[in-house]
């Protein structure tokens, strides 16, 4: 298993960026695949952008493209949210999810059920 916690989250102005992490703890953080997902305030839950597990294939929603990047570095058992020129659609909370049963990119990795681990969440408000 793995515990995943998210943070970097906060208050920002639009026009500002922020990185994300996604740090885990438990087994080894190269044996899963690992995806972002954000849900604002009544609204469900949607995928961000899903990343294999040695970091060489990405997949973004096609709506994050350009602005979000998402990266890891397993030696530090960690994934990366880069947002850039973020504006007050982007507030919501943040999660990362992980999966060991896929650990490459398919079609299905922007689905919730792909994913068997989820951190708690980390708040990303921005202000206009």
């Amino acid at each position: 298993q793995v515990q995943l916690v998210e943070s970097g989250g906060g208050l920002v102005q639009a026009g500002g960026s922020l990185r994300l992490s996604c740090a885990a703890s438990g087994r080894a953080f190269s044996n899963y695949a690992v995806a972002w997902f954000r849900q604002a305030p009544g609204k469900e839950r949607d995928f961000v952008a899903a990343i294999n597990w040695s970091g060489d294939d990405t997949y973004y929603a096609t709506s994050k493209k350009g602005r979000f990047t998402i990266s890891r570095d397993n030696a530090k058992n960690t994934v990366y949210l880069q947002v850039n020129s973020l504006n007050p659609g982007d507030t919501a909370v943040y999660y990362c999810a992980a999966t060991e049963r896929t650990l490459n990119i398919t079609p299905y990795s922007n689905t919730n059920d792909r994913y068997d681990y989820w951190g708690q969440g980390t708040q990303v408000t921005v202000s206009s």
